[in-house]
């Protein structure tokens, strides 16, 4: 394929990511207006709330086999067309059960969008034959930021329904734009996979069996990483606010300063791993993100605990998109849902999980768990170091 036309997928590709965390964002900043408009308890906004993760895990391994049979382009189009929509319908409910049930289908099409163009992603990435994994994810991230803070300024502007269903209009336009150059391509093929007469030193061992265990491991490294980003969201604020007596403003930034690093982490992560290489790279960031949380949990100060969350996230920033790569090059769509399934797996196990030892030990001692998941990571990095630059 010509460079302008992988230029062209690379920009597609990209678009779709931002778009995501745009619109995921988006709709996390209303829970607390959702909430009050269904008169929702805490406990029943948290069952209703389980629908996007069920929905997610449900049909990330689904997803795998509609790429293989249909190609990751049109999945993941046909997928963001039903999240762009999806996204409207729970400030149209009045109770937790009907807004459970919307969020069960809001998250089905959020897991299917990020299988379908993970695998998108991992074939351009095999045939460019450059570590561009990390700029996806930082475009994810980007938008996340994005749509967080524009929810945030018109939030007392603007109803739940008409912001919602002004991302609605926002993904469809944007589909309708990046679909377009998305679908006029064909997955690229890396040339040493197109004679069939030649080995395929990547695709080919775990197509025949040989490789699903480093599959599973590759999502193990993706779990570490998103089991420290559910943590983080949910707990690092309580932590700086009712262990280190933070004002409230300033208990929000620590959430801010580690995705703020992930995303800086993630823009540098292809220069990174050029130099690195991915072993080195995995090695690398989970001892950093396990130093930078024992700092953030430990910490006797509200701004050590500030410069450990930035350390962790930038820590922990490319081992997400690393693992998806390889668990993708080994296995294809199958490889990518399966890393992305366990990696949800650790972002809904983190919160319960955190809750369950704070009340048991301490929060602080609760978070770091999160150090030592990425210490497990970076064991893995080891372990596995001669899979991960193949």
């Amino acid at each position: 394929m010509p460079g302008r036309s992988l230029t062209g997928l690379r920009a597609a590709i990209t678009a779709f990511f931002a778009l995501d965390g745009f619109i995921f964002a988006g709709w996390v900043v209303r829970i607390p207006d959702i909430k009050h408009q269904t008169h929702a308890s805490s406990g029943a906004l948290g069952l209703a709330l389980l629908g996007v993760s069920a929905g997610a895990v449900l049909t990330m391994t689904m997803t795998g086999r509609l790429c293989r049979r249909y190609g990751s382009h049109p999945v993941t189009v046909v997928c963001m067309v039903v999240l762009a929509l999806s996204v409207a319908l729970p400030p149209l409910t009045h109770s937790a059960p009907a807004l459970g049930a919307v969020l069960l289908l809001f998250g089905a099409a959020y897991g299917g969008v990020n299988v379908a163009f993970n695998s998108a992603a991992v074939d351009l990435v095999a045939a460019v034959r450059r570590p561009i994994m990390p700029s996806f994810h930082a475009a994810f991230s980007l938008g996340g930021m994005i749509g967080a803070g524009l929810g945030g300024l018109v939030a007392g502007a603007l109803s739940p329904v008409r912001h919602l269903f002004g991302l609605t209009l926002t993904g469809l336009l944007v589909t309708a734009v990046a679909g377009r150059a998305l679908l006029r391509h064909d997955p690229p093929v890396p040339a040493q996979r197109r004679p069939a007469s030649q080995p395929d030193p990547v695709g080919g061992p775990a197509r025949r069996g040989g490789g699903r265990g480093l599959v599973v491991v590759f999502g193990l490294v993706a779990l570490c990483t998103a089991y420290g980003e559910g943590a983080m969201a949910d707990w690092g604020a309580l932590h700086l606010q009712q262990d280190l007596a933070a004002s409230a403003g300033t208990a929000a930034a620590g959430y801010a300063c580690f995705a703020l690093a992930m995303t800086i982490g993630r823009l540098t992560g292809s220069t990174l791993l050029a130099r690195l290489g991915r072993a080195r790279t995995v090695v690398a960031g989970g001892t950093v993100a396990a130093a930078g949380m024992l700092l953030g949990s430990l910490a006797p100060s509200v701004w050590t605990a500030l410069v450990g969350f930035a350390v962790t996230g930038l820590g922990l920033a490319n081992l997400f998109p690393v693992a998806v790569e390889r668990a993708g090059a080994l296995a294809g769509p199958s490889g990518v849902a399966v890393a992305s399934t366990l990696g949800y797996g650790g972002m809904l196990l983190g919160p319960p999980a955190i809750g369950f030892m704070a009340d048991w030990f301490s929060l602080p001692t609760a978070l770091v768990s999160v150090a030592a998941l990425a210490a497990v990571a970076a064991a893995i990095g080891v372990s596995t170091r001669h899979a991960m630059s193949g």
